[in-house]
């Protein structure tokens, strides 16, 4: 892989790719290479001629001063001016839309929605867009699926929910952020919640650690709350905390693989001789008839705690800005330190004024110029992604990636489950990021490092790009197929659209913006220069699109 100094990458060199190219041509997918050699420039448009680190604006760019828009711009904009650190210019209103589509709700905006916001003057424009996305019910889809991956949610082996609780356990959590549930209330359900593990979902928190010994659900409490990793802990430390639940009782049912989870009294004397005591090294007082999940909860959600707010905190924004002030954001540690620690307190005090509301927390981010920098750098210093001089590029994940083309194209995945029907309901036309179990998936998912669910770390998804995956992308006919018999095809070819008509619309539906003039002077060459039909042309010029950075990366 090469990357350039302005952020732009390629999964193979020009020539290679030119080759790949070609062997598409030649691969029985119909195409002479004569006809495939635009789509090998338009692959390569978005990133050409714009190496130099002085540069006038880009497309992607917009030209307005950079003056903080909150709090968090002054720290930012402080910090790198203390470190000599150019940040990038403000992206344009198109590269914004897409960006704040994906990042919020998983989702690419459609072409009517690009072209009426990149055409709307308003001046308050963003902020109105961020409100309504934060309403929308993919937000809800979106944040279920990462929290999914945090949680476990997995019917299968290692954590072996079983689909009817790992069902119930995704509807718990999507409704909880549909609804807003406050930060400190999902936690301590989760922490505390005892029942049917098929009617009291949040009970499956317990039962999606593989290991259910105690010290094994301290390090998972640690990990997921705390964001920290339990394990590098002293014995002792990790004892004590790992006291608060060794009281935990599981009991079957008639009902085949339920099982209730609650507080078993047979079991308080595990707690006197381990002896509690909080990761702080506070001891703890308990009693023998109070749950001492419960007192291990009303510790960890106190404002004043050292890890609960500062872990969410870091966390969301890791989620939207690509890394997190604390890096990697579950691996939080004395040695470890924030890259800078004025950002982070402004955050937490944040939420704690908010009572916990995390889409307070999103707006507030998503607001901030900041957040709203190109992802073209404008300095060669190395210490700027880790200040966020400028957004960093992102593959999209492999649930985002597979439901953009299915929204282009107007097709559905097939999915499988290693637990067959009836016992796993296997739903049809249904969002990869709204999938309810990680044991639901598809040979694309697996292929492009959707999270495994197995231990709740962040980085279980590999969003890294393989050969594989190009192969596929550039020559499947899994991809070729949903571009020749897309929806987004037929509609081009259903009135008697020009060809930079049909360019125009392509461009804004693929990539949320507007063609420049260049591009779209390639594209009418090769509409009637190539000596085939319209339709294909505008095949290949999908097809170029689809394969290009700007289509498969947040910028």
């Amino acid at each position: 892989m090469r990357h350039s100094k302005i952020g732009c990458v390629f999964s193979y060199p020009p020539a290679r790719l030119r080759r790949l190219i070609h062997w598409r041509g030649q691969s029985g997918c119909g195409h002479a290479m004569k006809r495939l050699l635009i789509s090998g420039a338009l692959v390569l448009a978005a990133c050409g001629a714009m190496a130099a680190a002085e540069r006038p604006a880009t497309i992607y760019e917009s030209v307005p001063a950079l003056t903080p828009e909150n709090p968090i711009d002054e720290l930012v904009f402080a910090r790198l001016q203390e470190l000599n650190i150019q940040p990038a210019r403000l992206c344009s209103d198109a590269v914004f839309l897409r960006r704040v589509f994906l990042d919020v709700i998983g989702t690419l905006p459609t072409g009517i929605e690009a072209e009426q916001f990149v055409l709307n003057r308003d001046p308050n424009k963003r902020r109105a867009l961020i409100d309504r996305l934060l309403q929308r019910e993919e937000f809800a889809d979106y944040w279920a699926m990462k929290w999914s991956d945090l949680l476990r949610v997995k019917a299968e082996f290692p954590i072996n929910l079983w689909p009817n609780a790992a069902q119930a356990y995704h509807r718990w959590i999507r409704a909880s952020i549909k609804d807003n549930l406050p930060y400190d209330r999902f936690v301590r359900e989760l922490l505390t919640a005892s029942g049917s593990n098929f009617r009291v979902p949040p009970v499956n928190f317990y039962r999606a650690v593989q290991n259910r010994e105690p010290q094994a659900i301290a390090q998972a409490v640690a990990l997921t709350f705390m964001g920290t990793r339990a394990e590098k802990w002293p014995a002792s430390r990790l004892s004590g905390m790992a006291a608060f639940f060794s009281e935990i009782g599981y009991k079957p049912t008639a009902e085949w693989k339920e099982e209730i989870v609650l507080f078993d009294l047979a079991k308080t004397t595990n707690r006197l001789a381990q002896g509690a005591a909080f990761p702080d090294g506070t001891p703890a007082r308990l009693s023998a008839e109070r749950d001492p999940r419960e007192v291990f909860a009303d510790w960890l959600i106190e404002p004043k705690n050292p890890w609960f707010t500062q872990n969410i905190a870091n966390r969301v924004w890791s989620w939207l800005l690509g890394r997190g002030i604390i890096e990697e954001p579950d691996d939080i540690r004395p040695d470890n330190p924030p890259s800078d620690p004025k950002l982070l307190a402004p955050l937490e005090k944040e939420l704690i004024a908010s009572h916990y509301d995390l889409k307070h927390l999103f707006r507030l981010i998503l607001n901030s110029k900041t957040y709203q920098l190109s992802s073209l750098p404008r300095t060669d210093n190395p210490a700027g992604a880790a200040h966020f001089a400028f957004y960093p590029l992102r593959r999209l994940e492999a649930e985002v990636l597979i439901d953009a083309l299915d929204q282009l194209t107007g097709t559905t995945e097939n999915y499988t489950s290693a637990i067959p029907e009836p016992y796993t309901f296997i739903p049809g036309n249904v969002r990869s990021i709204a999938l309810p179990d990680g044991s639901i998936s598809s040979s694309f998912l697996e292929m492009f490092g959707r999270a495994p669910r197995d231990t709740g770390l962040e980085s279980e998804r590999n969003n890294r790009p393989t050969a594989e995956q190009r192969l596929h992308l550039l020559n499947s006919s899994h991809i070729l197929l949903k571009i020749e018999g897309s929806r987004m095809i037929q509609d081009q070819m259903q009135t008697n659209k020009t060809p930079r008509q049909i360019a125009a619309a392509m461009y804004l539906r693929i990539l949320s913006r507007f063609p420049t003039g260049n591009e779209l002077k390639t594209a009418e060459t090769y509409f009637q220069s190539a000596n085939l039909k319209k339709r294909q042309a505008a095949v290949d010029l999908a097809w170029a699109l689809i394969n290009s950075t700007e289509f498969l990366y947040r910028h």
